[in-house]
């Protein structure tokens, strides 16, 4: 029998183009210094008993998965294992042999981030599985849960990184992204995860003809983003950006709706109305975050991989 298999995925952030990365806009995505560790052991059974550790170790999911239910796509009432059951499924159908043997495996997962921070506990697991079985991680997302799989190209790389999708296929380049007032930059956590399934929904039913036009406007502000020199220049790109996908959304800024007195700039990143949100600020805002009620306020250095 095998010994102990750890595999590692970074968790991500989307600086730019969210929503609209799935028509091709160029994305500016950072991976996280936060992110998942995925430990196979091998054991007697031809079953699967899986465990789940959220950050403060406790455990956030548990299950004994059969092969048969992996290779049937079995739907279980509890929507956490029917979700694990079809990613193990999809990558069953990339990879039989993980399940064509006697033996099973225990399976531990470990967060290094609270799983509520939306840091990518999905695509963080679906790179780890690729990486175990040898299998596309990129097409493995897109036959599970779908989405840009900018997510999977943080999971993959250590340094930020453009994505872009060309004729549907990823375009990542890495790049150098280090603005020299990163401590001005800080991404607070708005205390609500928010589903991407349901987000990206809503955003295709308000996709109307004259995407393209929105699409050339975002990257162009990502291209500004990345070469900024100083803070200022950050921020009114990032003012911009806001405006054009509020319109698009039909959704106020984050600003407007909970910061509207607040003196620096504010980017919603990924799903608007959730997770965290850029902040750019000469003054230290942590004093002003706490007094609204939101106390994770993270530094740049803290949680951006460099």
């Amino acid at each position: 029998m095998d010994t102990k298999k750890t595999f590692y995925s970074n968790g991500k952030l989307l600086i730019t183009a969210e929503y609209l990365v799935l028509n091709g806009a160029k994305a500016l995505a950072l991976p996280t210094k936060f992110g998942q560790n995925l430990i196979i052991e091998e054991n007697n059974n031809p079953d699967i008993k899986w465990k789940s550790f959220d950050s403060d170790g406790s455990i956030w999911f548990e299950a004994t998965l059969t092969f048969d239910e992996i290779k049937e796509a079995t739907v279980s009432e509890d929507a956490v294992k029917s979700t694990l059951i079809k990613i193990l499924h999809e990558a069953y159908l990339l990879n039989p042999e993980f399940l064509n043997q006697e033996y099973g495996y225990q399976i531990t997962t470990e967060l290094t981030f609270p799983k509520k921070w939306g840091l990518g506990t999905s695509s963080t697991l679906i790179n780890n599985i690729g990486q175990w079985l040898n299998i596309d991680a990129f097409e493995l997302l897109n036959n599970s849960f779908g989405g840009s799989g900018y997510d999977i190209a943080c999971a993959q790389n250590n340094s930020p990184i453009t994505y872009q999708l060309k004729q549907g296929k990823p375009k990542i380049d890495k790049i150098s992204f280090q603005p020299n007032f990163t401590d001005a930059i800080y991404f607070v956590y708005l205390n609500k995860k928010q589903s991407s399934k349901t987000a990206i929904a809503n955003y295709r039913k308000n996709i109307t003809a004259d995407i393209e036009k929105s699409i050339a406007k975002i990257d162009k502000l990502t291209q500004e983003i990345i070469q900024a020199k100083i803070s200022k220049t950050m921020a009114q790109a990032v003012t911009k950006h806001e405006t054009i996908m509020s319109s698009i959304l039909e959704t106020p800024a984050v600003k407007e709706n909970l910061f509207s007195d607040f003196m620096g700039e504010i980017k919603s990143l990924g799903a608007w109305g959730g997770d965290f949100v850029m902040v750019i600020s000469e003054i230290n805002p942590i004093t002003y975050f706490k007094s609204k009620g939101y106390a994770t306020i993270i530094p740049y250095k803290d949680m951006i991989l460099e």
